[in-house]
């Protein structure tokens, strides 16, 4: 049998892609569970796994590779404290909001959404908290509660002293979160999750998509609409939100909050007050030196890139301006303000990161793609602008460069790993 085999049984099984995680992974995991059963190779392992159902979970389990930790881009929790604030809570007659975190990993996000809203002064019978995770292996590290250092990213790191107890182990979190979420195996495509009763208020399904080809994403994106109330809101990665823009759902203001209802639910608020969640922000970059380069030499690494010692301090001006005006959905200026921005503090990779985002959110998927075409050439280890780009290539037909990027994400996903597994 080939990988081939072995990556249509994964897809038939999970819905992943084995090209967003690379054919070598696949092979890899094969290779493994065939030494732990003792068979002779992928054709006497893969009558093994076809007929055994755990031996497919051991599978699975080691493709997937859990990576994440507690507030993992935290824009989204900020969101889910604003919708809070807004009455997000008091339109239901019970005053129950249910809220699923779907893959919830090894628990940091499902317990992120906890101690956020416990942050914000909700109520512990006010809300629950349903995670879903296609590994038994991350399912049981999420019921033990007991994380490291890896679990613990970024210099916000004051909820680990009001919510974490320091144990011989690691750190143990505290009974009153832990009660809050309950955790089940599953995944998005199985029958027992599409056809959950259970309708959902907020879905935070983040870093998913994004491992599914076109159709299996058409199918994930329909499941999570079934699991939605009808005024309910999901949560996408950064890199996920043209996924749910071209199947009809709607982005809450502003544009780049990555929460998004249906056009359904949209339409039926539009004379409602809508939350605004935080407002997409473009950090300034380093103080160093860099002028444009007109041929076809290696790229300049992201590090490099700031402003010309010269420029104006309205430089930076400019470039929130146009962070706030496409917020606001005015594209064409926010454009505008970029460009003023380029021109006079020189090529950055951030804003033709921004621009193509806005072309993308304005329709214009030809310009994003320039756009993050030269945001690559500048800076060739951005992960969002590669997988941004990855999937406009696909929309367009371009198949086989798309997948080239793909590949080249999954290598600075694995080096991401690699580096943070050296600091246990």
């Amino acid at each position: 049998m080939t990988v081939a085999d072995f990556a249509n049984l994964l897809k038939a099984s999970i819905g992943l892609d084995a090209s967003s995680i690379g054919g070598s992974a696949v092979q890899r995991a094969v290779l493994e569970r065939a030494a732990a059963c003792g068979v002779g190779g992928p054709d006497a392992y893969w009558q093994r796994v076809c007929a055994s159902p755990v031996e497919l979970q051991e599978l699975i389990e080691a493709v997937v590779v859990p990576e994440t930790w507690f507030f993992r881009d935290r824009k989204a929790f900020s969101s889910l404290v604003r919708l809070a604030q807004d009455g997000f809570w008091a339109t239901r007659t019970d005053g129950v909001r249910r809220i699923l975190s779907l893959p919830s990993s090894t628990g940091e996000e499902p317990y992120s959404i906890a101690m956020t809203l416990f942050d914000a002064g909700v109520p512990a019978g006010r809300f629950g908290i349903d995670a879903v995770d296609v590994s038994a292996n991350a399912i049981a590290v999420a019921r033990a509660a007991v994380y490291g250092r890896n679990s613990f990213r970024g210099r916000e790191l004051g909820f680990q002293a009001r919510y974490f107890d320091e144990t011989a182990t690691g750190h143990q979190l505290a009974d009153r979160v832990r009660r809050q979420v309950q955790f089940r195996q599953g995944n998005l495509l199985a029958r027992d999750v599409a056809a959950e009763r259970t309708r959902y208020d907020a879905i935070f399904c983040r870093n998913l998509l994004i491992y599914f080809d076109r159709p299996t994403q058409e199918r994930a994106v329909r499941a999570l609409e079934r699991l939605l109330t009808p005024d309910g809101v999901v949560l996408v990665a950064p890199c996920e939100t043209s996924v749910l823009l071209n199947h009809g759902f709607v982005p809450l203001p502003p544009p780049f909050a990555f929460a998004f209802r249906t056009a359904a639910a949209a339409a039926g608020q539009r004379k409602a007050k809508i939350v605004r969640p935080r407002p997409f922000r473009v950090s300034p970059p380093p103080a160093s030196v860099v002028t444009a380069r007109s041929t076809a030499t290696p790229a300049i690494p992201a590090a490099t890139l700031a402003p010309k010692a010269d420029a104006p301090a309205e430089a930076s001006v400019h470039l929130q301006e146009a962070a706030e005006l496409a917020n606001r959905g005015r594209f064409e200026e926010a454009i505008e303000r970029c460009q003023q921005y380029l021109a006079r503090s020189g090529p950055s990779a951030e804003v033709f990161h921004l621009m193509g985002l806005i072309r993308d959110a304005s329709g214009n998927p030809v310009e994003a793609v320039i756009c993050y075409r030269k945001a690559l050439y500048l800076d060739p280890h951005h992960e969002e602008v590669l997988v941004h780009l990855t999937l406009l290539l696909e929309k367009a037909g371009k198949r086989s460069e798309a997948q080239v990027l793909r590949k080249r994400a999954h290598r600075l996903q694995q080096e991401s790993r690699l580096k943070h597994a050296s600091t246990l």
